[in-house]
């Protein structure tokens, strides 16, 4: 072999090249790093492909890909419902205010329908129902206003002379000398009347305030009921323009049985009502009562239309007023009161509302209960008719088998079933 051969063989090994040049490069200028590190390394992070460059973010190792994103929507949620919250707490009065007007439309919707078969236009209709509406709510308030000024004036008229026999009988048992004038001055110059009435002057400018919220507010009810009414059906077309026909039948049958038990719910009490009034108006006159005609309006609209506790209240106001003719006259008005309410829960009520609002007593009072603690005295109001809605839509889609077993059955419907039997 030739010398150049051998050169050549032996400057394959390491020692063929000498010592390695200061800074650690070959001969052929590559740093030492570069060499010791893998194939194709350097070119992946140096290469400036933007395929290479733009790759998708990698969570740190140990991290779930999904929860970044899952943080994200969690918080997007958070915040949603906070959002929802609010808006709610501060629109509350106003959806109040929407549900009552809605329920009010559709009990007065039947009679504008009436109006409008005949001829007459919805809209003109519709003011008409409104207008007798409001007529018989001011009679109503000016019978009982007339009464309640009435009986003030006669209780403030009443009040020196009940003051001098009160005196009269304090200086005759406990042996002093009181004047009415004197005590008149002495109350009225104390400190403490001047101090309290100083202190309460703000509260009737918000008692004022709160009156012209309630009138402002029933305002706002009647005037979405207004254009509900109006409107039904042109409403109940937008409702279904956007839902599929197997829906749109369900939506319209739905709204059907919500006007149809919510009418007959208002109809039923409006019934009853009279029949109540007139009953207490011809006891009350044949008693001798005051105010016979205003007390029977007032016991037949609260006692039929005040859920749960409008009977008690309509009791109570012409017994008191009896109490102040006769305590015995006052006996004979609760016992009639009691006896007809009787009459009213067993006999006339099941009569009237068969065929309109058929639910059963402790169903109504349990939804009363339950509206009540959800939304108050807005939910005592619609609590009947929406359960009677729910029920008569149910009705219309549950089916129902008759009942065979005979342990299922009432005693006498039992034993007729078993002498068949034998």
């Amino acid at each position: 072999m030739s010398a150049t051969a051998q050169g050549t063989g032996a400057g394959d090994g390491p020692q063929a090249h000498g010592p390695e040049p200061p800074g650690g490069e070959d001969p052929a200028g590559e740093p030492a790093a570069d060499r010791a590190r893998p194939a194709g390394a350097g070119a992946a992070e140096d290469s400036p492909d933007p395929a290479v460059a733009q790759q998708p973010f990698r969570a740190a190792p140990g991290m779930p890909r999904w929860l970044p994103r899952a943080l994200v929507l969690g918080l997007a949620l958070l915040g949603g419902l906070q959002l929802a919250g609010w808006a709610f707490t501060r629109l509350s009065t106003l959806l109040l205010d929407l549900l009552v007007a809605f329920f009010l439309a559709l009990a007065l919707e039947p009679a504008v329908d009436r109006l409008a078969t005949r001829g007459v236009p919805r809209g003109i209709a519709t003011g008409l129902v409104f207008l007798g509406v409001l007529t018989a709510g001011a009679g109503f308030v000016a019978a009982l206003g007339s009464v309640l000024a009435d009986q003030v004036t006669r209780i403030v008229a009443s009040l020196p002379s009940h003051l001098e026999t009160l005196l009269a009988w304090v200086n005759a048992t406990f042996h002093t000398d009181l004047a009415a004038g004197g005590l008149q001055q002495g109350v009225l110059g104390s400190d403490w009347v001047r101090g309290y009435v100083a202190e309460n002057a703000d509260d009737v400018w918000g008692l004022s305030a709160t009156l012209l919220g309630g009138v402002f507010q029933l305002l706002t009810v009647f005037l979405f009921a207004f254009y509900l009414t109006a409107d039904g059906p042109r409403l109940r077309r937008a409702l279904c323009s956007v839902l599929p026909p197997a829906r749109q039948a369900e939506v319209l049958r739905a709204w059907e049985i919500a006007a149809a038990k919510t009418g007959g719910y208002l109809a039923s009490r409006g019934l009853m009502a009279v029949v109540s009034g007139l009953a207490h108006y011809v006891f009350l006159e044949l008693l001798g009562a005051p105010y016979a005609p205003a007390l029977a309006l007032w016991v037949g609209v609260v006692s039929q239309f005040v859920p749960t506790v409008g009977t008690y209240l309509a009791g109570a106001l012409p017994v008191l007023l009896a109490f102040a003719m006769d305590p015995w006259a006052a006996l004979w008005v609760l016992c009639f009161v009691v006896v007809y309410q009787q009459f009213e829960n067993y006999l006339l009520q099941p009569r009237i509302t068969a065929r309109t609002v058929d639910i059963h007593p402790a169903v109504a009072f349990g939804s009363v209960i339950a509206g009540t603690a959800l939304l108050g005295l807005v939910g005592a109001l619609v609590a009947v008719p929406a359960t009677a809605t729910l029920q008569g839509f149910l009705g219309a889609y549950v089916r129902r088998y008759d009942v065979t077993d005979p342990r299922a059955l009432e005693p006498p419907a039992r034993e007729r079933r078993l002498r068949r039997r034998s």
